[in-house]
């Protein structure tokens, strides 16, 4: 039996076994390096999660963020669903990010996809040390529907209950006599077309009319405005003169009072001295009458009477 050992092939063995292993530390490494580290949210729904299950995509603007970790009904009520999202480290979450459920394409799978982050608002932080931050949440697209489906159907069926009503045997037949009536309006309307049409015909000339005459509205309205400002300007010219009136009224009293005052007392002297002299001239003419030859000679004396003698 041969005992000898080949060399090369257990050279190449431990050669190929030391890169194996090498490139496992080296895989190891790096996969160690990319580990992507994760942030725990819960966000509260108001509607079914049919369709959502654990490990489905969180989208950020349609970006993968992480996955739903956990699905369960709102202990506090059993008309809510708690999810509960496991989201990369780093992802902007903010106090007025929301949380909606939608599907993708035509296969409905159904994943989170959260919006709405402000680049102002503030990072989301738990309400209490030892709870989960919670991002607020919006009904999606089929709950929407549905609540309007839901309302239109309601009032779908109230409109015919109201419909049915209404159109009882009594109703219908005021509804048959309304249409009968009706058909009568129209027949005489139609009888008198002619009078219609010559009606029109007089409204339109009316407007032609008036057409035509607007044109010589507005230099009217110009005038009647230039007049009214004419008449507003001679108001204001007779307000200034009655206070100029006012004015003259009181300087004349005031020269009456000085006229009364200081004038009067001349003309009543001049009036005694008249009154005076016409007594002289009255004299005058008296003695001029008796004597005309005393305007040349002077007042000759009065002859002594008898017995009277001159005096030395």
């Amino acid at each position: 039996m041969d005992s000898k050992v080949n060399y090369a092939a257990v050279g190449m063995f431990v050669l190929v076994l030391s890169a194996a292993l090498i490139a496992g530390i080296l895989w190891l490494a790096v996969g160690a390096g990319n580990k992507k580290h994760y942030e725990f949210y819960m966000s509260v729904m108001d509607e079914s999660v049919a369709g959502l299950n654990v490990d489905a995509s969180v989208k950020y603007m349609g970006v993968d963020v992480g996955k739903v970790s956990k699905i369960q009904i709102d202990p506090s009520n059993p008309l809510k669903v708690q999810l509960i999202f496991a989201i990369e480290k780093g992802t902007p979450i903010k106090e007025d990010t929301e949380a909606v459920l939608k599907a993708q394409g035509l296969t409905g799978i159904t994943y989170v996809e959260l919006s709405g982050s402000s680049p102002n608002a503030r990072i989301l932080t738990a309400a209490a040390e030892g709870q989960l931050p919670i991002i607020r949440s919006k009904p999606s697209l089929s709950a929407r529907l549905e609540n309007v489906l839901t309302r239109v159907l309601a009032n779908l069926d109230r409109t015919a209950a109201n419909v049915n009503a209404m159109f009882d045997e009594d109703n219908r037949a005021e509804v048959k006599k309304i249409l009968s009536n009706t058909s009568k309006v129209m027949g005489t309307i139609a009888s008198q077309k002619e009078e219609i049409a010559r009606f029109i015909a007089s409204a339109a000339k009316t407007a032609n009319s008036t057409a035509s005459a607007a044109p010589h509205i507005d230099p009217m309205l110009k005038r009647i405005s230039t007049a009214a400002e004419s008449v507003q300007k001679m108001a204001n010219e007779a307000t200034l003169a009655s206070t100029n009136a006012k004015t003259t009224l009181a300087e004349v009293g005031s020269g009456v009072r000085q006229f009364t005052g200081e004038t009067l007392p001349e003309m009543e002297r001049l009036l005694g001295e008249l009154n005076v002299l016409s007594a002289s001239l009255q004299r005058l003419s008296e003695q001029t009458e008796r004597n005309p030859s005393s305007l040349l000679r002077g007042r000759q004396p009065v002859p002594m009477g008898p017995g009277e003698k001159v005096e030395p």
